[in-house]
């Protein structure tokens, strides 16, 4: 970073939001709270029954504020620091500076912890107090809490939600112990500086909250807690980021998005724990009335897994090992309905089971199942994973959505093709509908790759998957040029969200240039402006796919209405009402660029390029995107492509790459280290077709 340059990752400020859900949030894939907040959520903890339940809401041992009293012309910053995963409050005087620093553990999820430090000016000898207010109490209204005995200095408590899910299904139980936090801190007035790190650890057992917190004290008395967390984001970083020459507000937008999204993820290698999926608002929020209530949509499996599947397959692979555990809960979630197969909740908590408090979503908004079978399919053309499928689940998972679309479909004599009826498409303004564009698309296409990976795997292929897959209604007005988003949609009618512009990315429904544009030009100025967030960046990336750069930024800017200071939390109406953190909208945010920019677009045999840079941005460079095992770094100009292999597959399966330019059919072999650059155009990356060299 040159000398005055702002780092794009690092966001300050002198006073706090004064909405308390714009807070920083600083969260693992199994812990998460927002700052100075009083209760903290854990992955998978859920309290309530059915429509009513919820994230468990657990006290929070980490809601500490630093106040000096009596202290005059003290300096207040407050800092969310990206790429460490790191919050700190400082509190300056001439005298002293009193440093709070916050953090969920990227590698050892069950902690979460705090330090104080006080460091004195030469020119003071007094020693100095710094109060510590916390409105902690180990009570909950979600979990009946038992005091355990004291461990290793630490308070325990552990306990069970009081009402399970499904009924006589399990009630989680939660172990935590934490360092009891004193009312104040004093630096004698020998020393210079002192820190004093509190521990929270979280786990379902005795034996492991007892182990992570040992765990959390041996790296305190090491003096390497923090530089531990700090490694682990150190390294999340190196494997994936997005860096562009251009505007800061868009640099520090991308950062923030990848910084709340990697919050979410498992850790590299193994996490030690059952990861619980992905909702709205992340782990920090889902309390009881706010934020979906901490369930998983599609917006996981459509708007958030694309990116983390680019970067990180391992952390995509525990997304679709989450639907995989929920199998069962979609199998009776079709039964009832009297459908076949396995039909995915539209609000989704920990058994699979629908959990939507309004029925409307969950009968009708049923594109949810073939959004889920799409992340599996995306997942498994860029690993070639076949141990997911044929060992651990994925295979009946694609049969089973495969089963519930043919059952779901029914046969028109009038028009020969089969209709999906009485559906809420993504438009949620529209319900009951016959024949949704979308919906029938993503089924087509889940009917589609069920046939494919059959064929794979050398399985007889059912014969109605392909009837079906043929002759399911894709609407379209021969006419306008256009896809009417439903069987008697009229053009003007308004819209709630992104909708049949899906049909171009990410479904790749094959259409020309032309029916391309038409509908992006008929939905653009009747979709909802104040709509949820992540809507924009959709049009954007189909504005760049037809090379309007110009008229694709006008539509991203317009989620810059969603990012809030001073902490870049999303929300997920421009108005500020929603979700709050909204990680959907970040989702489509980053897919913007890392579909929209470079053109990405993952298929059966390649990963196709094809990039499109507006006026303001000079370079982009993406590192770390994840092909068959290889890991890639693209850097992108207006002139030129450079490709390099940063690390090449390790496993057997794992194969050497080559670039192949569309126009000229130019081949280019990709070999660990070196990197290849040619004129700015289209191709793709697939397995080398020479396999010797």
């Amino acid at each position: 970073m040159a000398d005055g340059e702002e780092d794009p990752g690092v966001f300050s400020c002198r006073s706090l939001p004064s909405d308390p859900r714009l807070m920083a949030t600083v969260t693992n894939a199994y812990l998460g709270t927002r700052v100075y907040r009083d209760i903290l959520h854990v992955s998978g903890v859920y309290n309530g029954a059915a429509g009513d339940t919820h994230r468990a809401d657990l006290p929070s041992p980490v809601s500490v504020r630093m106040a000096v009293p009596g202290a005059d012309s003290l300096a207040e910053t407050f800092t969310l620091n990206t790429r460490t995963g790191t919050f700190s409050h400082v509190l300056q005087s001439a005298d002293y500076a009193a440093i709070h620093q916050l953090y969920a553990h990227h590698s050892l999820v069950h902690l979460m912890a705090f330090s104080i430090t006080i460091q004195r000016s030469p020119r003071t000898t007094q020693p100095i107090t710094v109060q510590l207010q916390t409105p902690f109490v180990p009570k909950s209204r979600d979990l009946e809490l038992n005091q355990g005995p004291d461990f290793l200095g630490a308070h325990y408590v552990y306990g069970k939600t009081l009402v399970p899910e499904v009924e006589g299904g399990p009630c989680p139980t939660v172990h935590m112990l934490w360092t009891p936090v004193p009312p104040a801190l004093t630096l004698p007035e020998q020393e210079q500086e002192r820190s004093w790190e509190f521990l929270t650890a979280v786990a379902e057992s005795e034996e492991e909250v007892k182990r992570s917190y040992s765990e959390g004290l041996t790296l305190v008395a090491a003096g390497s807690l923090h530089s531990s967390h700090v490694h682990a984001w150190a390294a999340l970083w190196q494997g994936c980021c997005i860096d562009l020459e251009g505007p800061l507000p868009l640099r520090q937008a991308l950062y923030g998005c990848l910084y709340y999204l990697l919050s979410s993820i498992p850790p590299q290698g193994n996490s030690g724990f059952l990861f619980h999926g992905i909702s709205p608002g992340g782990l920090s929020n889902g309390t009881q009335g706010e934020d979906y209530w901490g369930h998983v949509f599609w917006d996981q499996d459509t708007w958030m897994f694309p990116n983390i599947l680019l970067f990180y397959p391992g952390a995509a692979r525990a997304m679709l090992e989450y639907r995989i555990r929920t199998l069962e809960g979609a199998r009776r979630n079709a039964r009832e309905q009297g459908y076949e197969g396995a039909k995915f909740p539209w609000e989704s908590a920990a058994t699979g089971r629908e959990v939507c408090p309004e029925e409307i979503y969950g009968a009708q908004e049923i594109h949810i199942t073939g959004d889920v079978l799409m992340a599996f399919e995306q997942y498994y053309y860029t690993t070639r994973d076949q141990k997911l499928f044929r060992e651990d689940g994925g295979w009946k998972l694609v049969g089973a959505v495969a089963q519930y679309w043919c059952s779901r479909m029914v046969w028109s004599e009038q028009e020969q093709c089969y209709h999906i009826k009485g559906v809420m498409p993504p438009d949620e303004y529209h319900h009951q509908v016959d024949n949704s564009v979308y919906t029938n698309a993503v089924a087509q296409r889940s009917l589609n790759f069920a046939a494919d990976v059959a064929r794979d795997f050398l399985v007889p292929v059912p014969e109605e998957w392909v009837e079906h897959a043929q002759k399911v209604k894709v609407p379209f007005d021969e006419e306008r040029k256009y896809h009417p988003e439903y069987d008697g949609y009229s053009p003007g009618e308004l819209v709630k969200q992104a909708d049949v512009v899906l049909l171009g990315y990410p479904l790749m429904h094959p259409m020309s240039s032309e029916v391309r544009r038409n509908d992006l030009e008929m939905y653009e100025p009747v979709t909802e402006l104040s709509g949820p967030a992540m809507t924009w960046s959709m049009f954007a990336v189909g504005w760049l796919e037809l090379k309007e750069v110009q008229r694709a930024q006008s539509q991203l800017n317009k989620c810059f209405n969603n990012i809030t200071e001073p902490f870049k939390v999303w929300v997920e109406n421009s108005d500020g009402t929603g979700a709050v953190n909204f990680l959907t909208g970040m989702g489509g945010f980053l897919q913007a660029v890392l579909f929209g920019y470079t053109g990405f677009r993952i298929t059966r045999s390649s990963l196709h390029f094809n990039p499109a840079l507006p006026e303001d941005i000079n370079k982009l460079e993406v590192t770390g995107v994840s092909y068959l095992g290889n890991k890639l770094k693209f850097t992108i100009t207006k002139e030129e492509i450079r490709i390099q292999v940063t690390a090449s597959a390790q496993d057997p399966l794992g194969s050497p790459l080559e670039a192949v330019l569309q126009e000229s059919g130019q081949r280019f072999p990709l070999c660990e280290g070196q990197s290849i650059s040619f004129p700015m155009a289209a191709g793709w990356i697939q397995r080398s077709s020479t396999e010797n060299h």
